[in-house]
């Protein structure tokens, strides 16, 4: 969390993963705008929906200038995502970019934004849900790190936050 809020390492890097389209989608060409990056599951019961319909709210009260920002949910969930993440980030902003890849390849661009999170498995049922931390990752247009605003942040909050940095 050091690292997050002070900006000590790297945070963020490349990464090559598969859109909800099914198109390869590399880093690289988010070049040019800020980057929202978001690490959920589409079974999360609240904080992801919540936070994506902030981010959603947000990018709604930016109008035009919500061009110049790439919202990005990256599934920490490939196995069970797969076959239901296109018809998830269609319920949100018209632009955001749901991401997948094999469970190594999720899990190394995680690392890489030093991403928590980890399966719980329910004894009683066998099935599971995800512990994660819930962060909305600002990137620049550069791609590098610019902050981070905590889970639940509220969409009023958020548009600040961008467009204080597309001003720049």
């Amino acid at each position: 969390m050091d690292d997050l809020m002070y900006g000590r390492g790297q945070i963020g890097g490349p990464f090559s993963l598969v859109d909800h389209t099914g198109k390869s989608r590399d880093d690289r060409e988010f070049r040019g705008k800020l980057l929202i990056v978001y690490f959920g599951y589409t079974f999360c019961p609240d904080v992801c929906p919540g936070d994506l319909q902030a981010i959603t709210l947000a990018l709604d009260q930016l109008g035009s200038l919500a061009s110049e920002v790439q919202p990005i949910f990256i599934t920490i969930d490939p196995e069970r995502d797969d076959k239901v993440l296109a018809q998830y980030v269609s319920a949100f902003h018209p632009s955001l970019i749901g991401l997948t890849g094999t469970p190594d390849q999720i899990r190394e661009v995680a690392n890489s934004y030093k991403a928590f999170y980890t399966k719980v498995r329910d004894e009683r049922t066998g099935d599971y849900a995800i512990d994660h931390a819930g962060v909305i990752y600002l990137m620049g247009r550069d791609g590098k790190y610019l902050g981070f605003m905590p889970p639940q942040t509220a969409p009023d909050r958020l548009a600040e936050v961008l467009r204080t940095h597309l001003a720049k």
